[in-house]
């Protein structure tokens, strides 16, 4: 288990394409409603640009920096370029991008995607795309949101209703600030 100062909620589905960015980003939404800060960390299974062809720090990283920090008064980012280094690299494991977030910022990070991680999960499913459930495999999923019927024993939530799953979150993340509470005491 990954261990973090601030609750991590996994949302994970078979393959891409499932719905789970989309689910995200209504969810967010909701749980600010509830005064929650998030924060996200999500897995790209591809090489990514978060920069653009012609910008100062698009040139900068492609003249070989290992490490571009752009920063303005509304937000800063840090781009650090890893072929530059270790070019053979495996895909990084969520416990270290966790070591990069600032968790003093966060009441609860959202994790998307790294299905193979051991963090609480929902499962976003699809019933019409006919692949098995992840749940019957991980024991880590704590709900599957799907639109439509889903064979498991677990919670299912409505995918097309965020209100609904932002509250299951809500209930689920207070249930973790308990045990963190009662673990704290003993």
């Amino acid at each position: 288990m990954i261990r973090s100062d601030v609750p991590m909620l996994g949302f994970c589905a078979w393959g891409s394409g499932v719905g789970k960015t989309t689910l995200l980003t209504s969810l967010i939404p909701v749980l600010l409603l509830h005064g929650l800060r998030i924060s996200v960390i999500k897995h790209a299974h591809h090489t990514f640009d978060i920069d653009h062809p012609g910008k100062d720090s698009y040139r900068l990283r492609e003249s070989g920096a290992v490490q571009t920090l752009l920063g303005s008064r509304q937000r800063w980012a840090l781009m650090t370029e890893l072929s530059h280094v270790e070019p053979q690299r495996q895909e990084p494991r969520l416990a270290e991008l966790l070591t990069h977030m600032d968790t003093s910022l966060a009441d609860l990070i959202l994790v998307e995607g790294f299905k193979q991680e051991a963090i609480p999960k929902i499962e976003v499913y699809r019933p019409s795309l006919d692949h098995p459930l992840l749940a019957d495999q991980d024991p880590q999923v704590i709900a599957v949101a799907a639109d439509g019927a889903a064979p498991t024993k677990l919670p299912v939530l409505d995918l097309n209703d965020p209100v609904a799953i932002g509250e299951f979150v809500v209930s689920w993340l207070k249930q973790q600030r308990n045990i963190l509470k009662i673990v704290s005491t003993h």
